[in-house]
């Protein structure tokens, strides 16, 4: 039986790897075993209305309510019920020092507008001058983001924007972040970390890095004078607001792959403050994901790869700004293309079982050498197995941190 594929994407890398494999490609109204569709077509499908049910051989690349970590508000709102659920089981992982959280404090301090306005002005009048971040919850690609660094600033914008922000049925929820402002540089430059990361379920957690991500860096060196609070050139690292200025490269599209970055901090800071940024960077994917499994509408059928977006401050410590749901699989590079094309293909051989067709029945436990460059971060069932038995059968890294 042949395996055939279905796609609302236009993305070359997507079908060729199909094709590669001898998948045909159908239409969404014929028999199909994987659908790589966009948010809005899954959400859809797994609609009450649209009655769709899906056979055991059929794999779908979204979560229905994927967007509990993809939507700004939403993955602040879960990774602090996180805390507080941790906390209130006395759970050593939300130990606190100094009134922040010793091992769970990877995302900025941040809040909700409207919703969280009065929180938010009690502190900022802790360290009034203090830059912070806007962005709207639902946009991507650097759309509707700026700075500020008065109260007087963001009462303006919300005059000018007609949504004031003691009225609670505004149209469009922002949230407010404190921006780091003593980023680590590499030239001069800001950039940010693009990491791919599968999760094939929720419910047993089993999630596997991709080891290939790459640094996205700003076209114009950093200055975080309030002279150039504006200037997006400096602040942004998104590609699609970066190739509109002037210094952008389209040869290498101001991007550099993880492991030259890598080996630039182990000559720089040292090869042990290195291996810590990375193990904890693994650490706030983990949490990250943990945070939002309670909420997943869980189901077999699906997978999904995040883009994680990252910033090391200059202490080497790591910040989640935001996860994608879809993150972008055009290529701007020829290096680009490479990369997400090996990308496709290795997050392929770890959801296809080994026969080569989709089966929601299969445990979901790929042999090492399907995993390419794929690194496993987490398997809960691989936790349980090696829990329950003196001998592991030489399972080995079901937990980065066991």
């Amino acid at each position: 039986m042949r395996v055939t594929f279905c796609t609302d994407l236009d993305k070359s890398v997507v079908v060729a790897n199909c094709e590669k494999r001898g998948w045909i490609q159908v239409g969404p109204d014929d028999e199909w075993h994987i659908y790589w569709a966009g948010t809005l077509t899954c959400r859809s499908l797994f609609s009450v209305d649209s009655g769709y049910r899906m056979n055991d051989n059929q794999l779908i690349n979204h979560f229905p309510n994927h967007y509990e970590i993809s939507r700004k508000d939403l993955l602040v709102k879960n990774i602090k019920r996180y805390r507080r659920d941790l906390e209130k089981e006395g759970n050593s992982l939300a130990e606190r020092g100094d009134s922040k959280y010793l091992h769970l404090d990877f995302i900025p301090v941040t809040f909700v507008l409207p919703a969280d306005y009065n929180m938010f002005v009690e502190e900022y009048r802790k360290a009034p001058q203090s830059t912070w971040i806007m962005k709207p919850c639902g946009r991507s690609q650097g759309s509707g983001i700026f700075l500020i660094n008065k109260l007087s600033k963001l009462k303006r914008w919300s005059r000018e924007s007609k949504t004031p922000f003691q009225h609670q049925l505004t149209k469009e929820s922002y949230v407010i972040s404190k921006y780091i402002d003593d980023p680590l540089l590499i030239g001069g430059k800001k950039f940010d970390l693009r990491l791919y990361v599968l999760v094939t379920s929720f419910r047993p957690l089993k999630a596997y890095q991709f080891r290939l991500g790459f640094c996205r860096f700003c076209t114009v060196k950093y200055d975080s004078s309030v002279a150039e609070l504006d200037n997006m050139y400096v602040h942004l690292t998104n590609v699609s607001v970066q190739k509109h200025g002037g210094e952008y490269n389209s040869l290498h599209g101001g991007k550099l792959s993880v492991q030259n970055l890598r080996l630039h901090l182990e000559s720089t800071r040292g090869k042990q403050v290195t291996e810590k940024l990375f193990d904890q960077i693994s650490w706030l994917i983990i949490h990250s994901l943990k945070a939002i499994a309670p909420v997943i509408a869980t189901d077999r059928h699906c997978f999904e790869c995040y883009g994680y977006d990252i910033i090391i401050d200059n202490k080497l410590k790591p910040w989640l700004i935001e996860v994608n749901a879809s993150p972008s699989l055009t290529s701007t590079t020829a290096n680009d293309r490479i990369l997400k094309h090996k990308l496709l293909d290795n997050l392929l051989n770890i959801v296809v079982p080994p026969s080569g067709m989709p089966d929601v029945r299969w445990n979901k436990i790929p042999s090492p050498e399907a995993l390419g460059d794929f690194e496993l971060l987490i398997d809960e069932d691989l936790v349980n197995l090696q829990d329950n038995s003196d001998n592991p059968n030489g399972i080995k890294g079901a937990y980065k941190w066991k």
